[in-house]
């Protein structure tokens, strides 16, 4: 992949990049945001790595209970089709990984919801960054279901729009398959002491 010099601005305009790719001088620092909300590793790779898949979608239709019922899932986000169509857009993109044992993984409290919100105010702000210098294609897919709000107002208006992204899982995006597809592996944890991962990407350019 091509580094650049990081990004010049002039007179606080930002330069809009074009196919550059990223430079270690921006990753270092998107790292650095990233860590301060539970995110331990990021690395970016070809979007065609990316392996879409329509059993995804039966996954989030039979057998989730968030089915219908938020933003940031299905129906309401995009069908597989759509999905391929929007990454065809892209060439790069980023995959934020993190790793964290959590007791009330399967609980509905404040404990693991806060954890959520970190998570995903995380990812957001750095799409934010990102945009800022000058990437202005990035948008991200988050991991987990949305928890900034205790209950999503779907189908009423959203009340964090600026925030609201779609899963990850919620573009047909076959996690296990794509982290095989860049050499990674991962697996699932069977019980609430084990240690599990979460993946968020940021569609890049």
């Amino acid at each position: 992949m091509k580094c650049e010099p990081a990004l010049a601005v002039k007179n606080n305009v930002v330069e809009f990049r074009n196919n550059s790719g990223i430079s270690s001088t921006l990753t270092g620092r998107l790292l650095k945001k990233c860590q301060e909300h539970g995110i331990s590793a990021i690395f970016p790779f070809p979007v065609d790595k990316i392996i879409v898949k329509d059993w995804v979608n039966l996954k989030c239709r039979y057998g989730c209970s968030k089915f219908g019922t938020s933003w940031c899932c299905p129906p309401a986000t995009p069908e597989p089709e759509k999905a391929r169509a929007i990454l065809s857009e892209y060439t790069t993109a980023i995959l934020l990984t993190g790793h964290r044992r959590c007791a009330d993984f399967y609980l509905d409290n404040c404990r693991k919801r806060s954890g959520m919100v970190r998570y995903w105010k995380g990812i957001v702000s750095a799409e934010r960054l990102l945009f800022l210098e000058g990437y202005y294609k990035a948008f991200a897919l988050v991991s987990g279901v949305c928890s900034l709000c205790k209950k999503c107002a779907y189908p009423d208006p959203c009340r964090f729009p600026q925030e609201k992204r779609p899963m990850i899982e919620s573009f047909s995006i076959d996690v296990i398959g794509t982290l095989r597809n860049l050499g990674g592996t991962s697996h699932v944890a069977v019980n609430t002491s084990d240690v599990f991962s979460y993946y968020g990407i940021i569609l890049l350019e």
